[in-house]
């Protein structure tokens, strides 16, 4: 078995904010609470600079346990890292927003985060914190009452982070930060609902981080946001193999990604995984990734996906197994009545 060495150079690419995001960085989803902390920290100690978490994944505090671990030991300083969380769906209301801010960002026990997205772009009955033991589509862990909607415009859950976003200035010093949002962005948002954004937004989004991987290209989508000055992150970069321990029907009658027959035939060729492949079909189209490990040899593997390039006509074979099919569809992955990519 191959060792991958730790690789310290992983590109950034500038967002609307001013700010720096490394394009390969950690993903939260799914780690299991009691695993997190260290799977943080030994993502950074592998390279990742980069780590994305979310209230919604109920692992927040322990990643921030596992950072203040690896800043005690110098493996980083703080102004090293560039943290993501996201707002769940229960507190888009402007009060909530700004109270769910404040309480996320304390969870993982910094200052600031660099960057703050609007989860899913639906607003649904606020849950009390106190209360929250289901976040989310369903009120009770049998998943039997869903969680109604709620009549908050995104207008207005924007218009409430953009209050809590700190000067544009990555030049000064942290000391003089007066607010402790860096930068904005959204998630699991359409074309339209980025045009709309982008008409009233004061704080431009900097990021749109959406599903993406062969089978679900979307093209257009990222056309669309590039053309806004977006950057687009990608989550599930591996296709299906991410959904068949949700039980979820649409991965379980597809051939997997890691199995498909231009991505085997890239990875034989370079002497890669075909993991580090799909990663690098992303990349190399200008996305940022975000993939997850609990194992420091697959953190490593993950995290050297940029050093090597896919020829012209090998991207386009990967390309070219796009069939527009979604994994995470809350009707599908959750039961849920909310039609959210109709």
């Amino acid at each position: 078995m191959r060792t991958w060495t730790i690789i310290s150079k992983i590109p950034k690419l500038k967002l609307a904010s001013g700010y720096h995001i490394p394009q390969v960085g950690f993903g939260l989803w799914k780690i299991p609470p009691e695993q997190t902390a260290n799977a943080v920290y030994h993502a950074i100690k592998a390279g990742y600079r980069h780590i994305d978490g979310a209230y919604g994944y109920k692992n927040t505090v322990e990643a921030g346990e596992g950072i203040r671990r690896a800043i005690r030991e110098g493996l980083v300083s703080r102004a090293d890292l560039f943290i993501t969380s996201k707002l769940w769906n229960n507190y888009h209301a402007r009060r909530h927003a700004i109270e769910m801010a404040h309480v996320e960002t304390d969870a993982w026990g910094l200052d600031y985060l660099d960057l703050f997205l609007i989860h899913f772009p639906i607003a649904q009955q606020h849950i009390p914190l106190s209360e929250s033991r289901f976040p989310g589509w369903y009120l009770d862990a049998s998943c039997t009452r869903v969680t109604p909607r709620t009549p908050v415009p995104i207008a207005e859950t924007w218009e409430a982070l953009e209050s809590l976003v700190a000067p544009p200035a990555p030049e000064e010093a942290h000391a003089d930060i007066k607010g402790f949002l860096r930068s904005l962005g959204v998630s699991n948002f359409d074309a339209q609902l980025l045009y709309d954004l982008t008409s009233y937004a004061r704080v431009p989004p900097s990021v749109l981080q959406v599903e993406h991987h062969p089978y679900l290209g979307q093209s257009n989508l990222l056309r669309a946001a590039r053309d806004l000055g977006v950057q687009v992150t990608a989550y599930s970069t591996f296709g299906p193999q991410s959904f068949l321990e949700l039980d979820n029907p649409r991965a379980r009658h597809v051939v997997p990604l890691l199995q498909a027959e231009p991505v085997v035939q890239a990875a034989a060729r370079l002497g890669r995984t075909p993991a580090q492949v799909l990663l690098r079909w992303c990349t190399q189209r200008g996305l940022v990734v975000i993939p997850k490990s609990v194992h420091p040899n697959r953190m490593a593997e993950n995290l050297d996906c940029c050093s090597f390039d896919l020829a012209p006509e090998e991207m386009d074979a990967v390309s070219a197994l796009d069939r527009g099919l979604r994994f995470n569809d809350p009707g599908v992955t959750h039961g849920s009545p909310l039609h959210i990519f109709s």
